[in-house]
């Protein structure tokens, strides 16, 4: 079937929706978070590892680098600590919302712009009821690509940043120009066994449903580092080679935190850099911040599903026969691992940590490694259940609607959308049941 008759069969479903007909996203899992823990076979050294690794993750950092080595806010930020971001529905998750039990407040992001008597004007796409978000631009003046991160707000009129006047860019002028895209904060729970999952897992993983893609139309290559040729598996485009890297660019990038991966400051004018650098670093007493988010991270344990029920496994069945777990793979197996009970564990990330085409709908026009404008990572489902946040952006917070917003010219995805919208009502409502449980 042509991309735009899966369209219209998209809108079709999204009018029955509105019309209360068809299936309706049941909503965000109540009850208290089904994730947030260390690995339970963890020792009690590596649980008092995980339980600082968190502590130094919510920590609000100033800009002042006191005591030597353990932060130092800015010039440029987004916010100003890690657990602000990923919050829902515990800390190291994705964006919270002032509608989840977790986070009763407005967008963290519109305090941290606030702080210590900073200046900030409150960019348009950062809203009280939205999704905690990053900014990047897609061109340069010049017309060649950027990509890069441009951070919210500055630190200018803090009072622990006398003299500073960096300035917010200009983000009425790039949106005017459709030069900005969004990104939202990735879950981070259970990552560890995915940076042990060896290289031959996934790919022998990606082998093994090459012909049913290849029929709907499914494509599916991985990110590679440029100097190994190993393949990258964190971020929306699978980026980041580890763990490390991956907390060491957020830390640079997100709270313009230099540190011993990214040691080289932002934003750089006279009058706001008040640290030498790096601001986080091994050497410090104790270990470093990256150190300590990472053990956090590394250690923790993936979402539990709720309770299984016969409506629940009819859904797990029709996500399969409609071709979503061809790309959101179920099952993955981890190498040996250095942590107690993590060696050679089947998990269910249902991902496949590949890149795919998403078609115009959903692309960004970031290029980051190998993966191209239109390019993502498989997003992991686990824990979707307790997710108030869909997509790279956060455009949706439905997952009808999510689901719909995979369908467009070039999306590998259209042929799977399709067969989704052919599903009777009943078994579309088991998929999106099937999806709150995990």
């Amino acid at each position: 079937m042509q991309w735009w008759k899966t369209i219209v069969l998209a809108l079709a479903l999204i009018t029955a929706s509105v019309a209360g007909e068809g299936p309706k996203d049941p909503g965000p899992r109540p009850g208290p978070a089904a994730v947030g823990g260390f690995y339970p076979t963890l020792n009690a050294t590596e649980q008092a590892a995980f339980a600082n690794g968190i502590s130094q993750f919510i920590e609000d950092e100033p800009v002042p680098d006191v005591p030597e080595g353990n932060g130092g806010l800015g010039p440029g930020f987004n916010s100003t600590s890690c657990g602000s971001c990923h919050s829902q529905p515990a800390t190291l998750g994705s964006s919270p919302s002032p509608g989840s039990p977790q986070v009763p407040q407005p967008n963290p992001q519109i305090a941290a712009a606030a702080e210590m008597g900073a200046t900030n004007v409150i960019p348009p796409f950062i809203t009280t009821n939205g999704p905690v978000r990053e900014a990047r631009f897609v061109h340069n003046p010049d017309g060649t690509l950027d990509g890069s991160v441009h951070n919210l707000f500055s630190i200018a009129g803090r009072t622990d940043a006398p003299g500073c006047t960096l300035r917010q860019p200009d983000f009425a002028a790039q949106l005017a120009v459709n030069n900005v895209i969004f990104r939202i904060p990735t879950p981070l729970f259970g990552l560890g066994l995915v940076e042990n999952t060896p290289d031959f897992v996934l790919q022998a993983n990606l082998n093994s449903t090459a012909d049913q893609r290849q029929r709907l139309g499914i494509g599916g290559r991985f990110n590679l580092s440029g100097n190994d040729a190993t393949i990258t598996k964190f971020g929306w485009k699978a980026q980041n080679k580890s763990l490390t890297i991956f907390a060491g660019e957020a830390y640079n990038v997100e709270m313009g935190i230099s540190n011993d991966v990214m040691p080289n400051e932002r934003n750089v004018i006279k009058g706001c850099v008040f640290n030498a650098t790096p601001e986080d670093t091994h050497s410090q007493a104790g270990g470093s911040d990256i150190d300590a988010f990472v053990d956090a991270i590394r250690m923790s344990a993936p979402a539990t599903p709720a309770l299984s029920t016969s409506n629940v496994e009819s859904g797990r069945q029709a996500f399969e026969n409609a071709g979503c777990a061809l790309c959101h793979s179920p099952n993955l197996t981890t190498s040996q691992s250095i942590n107690t009970g993590m060696s050679y564990v089947q998990y269910h990330p249902f991902s496949d940590f590949a890149l795919h085409h998403m078609g115009n709908n959903l692309a960004d026009g970031i290029n980051q490694g190998m993966a191209t404008g239109d390019e993502f990572r498989t997003a992991p489902l686990w824990g979707i259940g307790q997710r108030l946040f869909f997509l790279h952006d956060g455009r949706s917070s439905d997952l009808v609607d999510a689901i719909n917003q995979h369908a467009s010219p070039g999306s590998e995805a259209n042929q799977v959308v399709r067969k989704f919208h052919m599903l009777s009502t009943q078994e579309q409502q088991s998929i999106l049941d099937f999806l709150r449980s995990l």
